[in-house]
């Protein structure tokens, strides 16, 4: 497959036209549908469901639409390449890329970018958000340099660092619920509350064990994969989301509490990477920021 099919497949995949593709791509239609056919040749498969002679749109097949996928992150590997390779070797420049899931830890990666900014300033920082097995998918594909996980790491397949600061687990709810009279809550004070939990919760879910019962049991109502969602469900007065602390302002006029978990509940994350890894200069000198900040005697857990 060469990459310019790719991206014209890619086109006509966004305008779901191929007559609209084509003017986009200053070709002409005979000479785009030329080229989608021979890419469907090579590969053995119908990647696209043209309309009827009076029906311009088209739409993907399923292999079409794992194609679009896989296309989408080869040219963004391709693009990535081709920057770090055109960067002057005296120069310290690039993009870094960081996976990672919501929470207020990313503020030691934003210290560590600040620190590296006034030094080289060319350098620029993509977040990308999911959960574990986001951001090691993403690793593995090489569409991120570093990833945030507060699972167990495979050392066989990452290198990692420890992050020196805990997330602690609570409970969002409103100013005016039953429980915001008590400093803490324990697991029989949500037994028979409606629940709003993390829809990317594994096996190793570490409140699982706390709430003392089986999960099936409790009155889940919601889940969210992004905490402020959550945050207006809870204002809103659905449920009592569980989440870490710190991710929503609860001060001032907020209409929202935090009351941490009895017995306390902490969450150790751990930076990792590929092993084997070949950095470009923008990614090396950013792991050798963070580990200096990680470093730091001032930086411990609450």
């Amino acid at each position: 497959m060469e990459l310019r099919v790719l991206h014209y497949f890619l086109t006509v995949a966004r305008e779901q036209s191929i007559s609209a593709a084509a003017e986009s791509l200053h070709l002409s239609q005979p000479t785009l549908s030329t080229q989608l056919k021979a890419l469907e040749q090579e590969l053995g498969k119908q990647l696209l469901i043209r309309g009827t002679k009076g029906a311009r749109r088209v739409f993907l097949t399923d292999e079409g639409m794992i194609l679009r996928k896989r296309a989408e992150e080869i040219l963004e590997l391709v693009r990535i390449t081709e920057n770090e390779i055109s960067i002057s070797d005296e120069a310290v420049a690039g993009d870094v890329y960081i996976g990672a899931g919501e929470s207020d830890m990313i503020r030691i990666f934003a210290r560590a970018a600040k620190n590296l900014h006034e030094k080289h300033p060319d350098i620029h920082y993509h977040i990308l958000s999911g959960n574990a097995a986001f951001v090691q998918e993403y690793l593995d594909r090489g569409l991120i340099d570093f990833g945030v996980v507060y699972s167990p790491v495979d050392t066989s397949i990452y290198n990692s660092i420890k992050v020196p600061v805990r997330d602690t687990w609570g409970v969002l709810m409103r100013k005016d619920s039953p429980l915001s009279s008590m400093e803490s809550v324990q697991p029989q004070d949500l037994w028979d509350k409606p629940l709003i939990i993390s829809a990317q919760k594994t096996d190793a879910w570490p409140l699982a064990k706390w709430f003392g019962r089986d999960l099936a049991k409790l009155n889940i109502i919601a889940t969210y994969n992004l905490v402020y969602n959550a945050s207006l469900l809870v204002e809103e007065g659905l449920g009592y989301a569980l989440c870490f602390d710190k991710l929503i302002n609860v001060s001032g006029d907020s209409s929202l509490c935090f009351r941490p978990l009895f017995p306390e509940i902490k969450s150790e994350a751990s930076v990792i990477w590929k092993r084997y890894q070949i950095f470009s200069k923008a990614s090396e000198c950013f792991l050798n920021e963070l580990k200096d900040s990680l470093s730091a005697p001032s930086l411990s857990d609450d």
